[in-house]
């Protein structure tokens, strides 16, 4: 069953802010790779790769409805150079909290269009942004403790160098 013409717009919409959450965060990678934290480079990788993947889910299902995938323009980002550890992972927050408020959007419009086709992939990703925001705010509050000790965000470094993209979304 096919998706009506303006929702479709709103998914595709959201396809470009995955890919634009993407850059962010390889833009975030760099930021952290600048400042020889490696570790923080790393996760920012895998969120970026993460990113990358949520957006194709919502390319798959796009087209598994036989509705048109498309991405639109994506936004410049306004990543800052010379971010501390903190201000890197307090604009990865508020990115997320925008991702969030998206999702959200989509979901109401979704119902309002009457599409209970979306509710399934749109239940997984307001799960997927409920962990995602608190995973961020844990890594920012750890990253406050920390201060100024330059031990404890070197081993906080060396603990997200472990991290990898974890998919698994309906459909796969």
């Amino acid at each position: 069953m096919q998706i009506n013409n303006d929702l479709e717009k709103q998914f595709q919409a959201q396809i470009t802010l995955e890919f634009e959450s993407s850059l962010v965060y390889r833009q975030l990678a760099i930021e952290a790779d600048e400042q020889d934290l490696p570790g923080i480079s790393a996760w920012f990788n895998a969120q970026a790769e993460e990113e990358t993947e949520h957006a194709l889910k919502f390319i798959k299902f796009l087209s598994d409805r036989g509705n048109h995938a498309n991405i639109g323009a994506i936004a410049e980002h306004n990543v800052k150079t010379g971010l501390t550890p903190v201000e890197m992972f307090e604009a990865a927050l508020a990115h997320e909290q925008k991702v969030s408020a998206s999702i959200r959007d989509l979901y109401r419009e979704s119902d309002a269009a009457g599409d209970l086709e979306s509710r399934p992939l749109l239940n997984w990703f307001v799960e997927e942004q409920i962990e995602e925001e608190a995973t961020v705010s844990e890594i920012l509050a750890h990253l406050k403790m920390i201060g100024n000790d330059g031990s404890g965000l070197l081993r906080l470094d060396r603990d997200l160098a472990s991290r990898q993209p974890a998919l698994d979304a309906p459909g796969e």
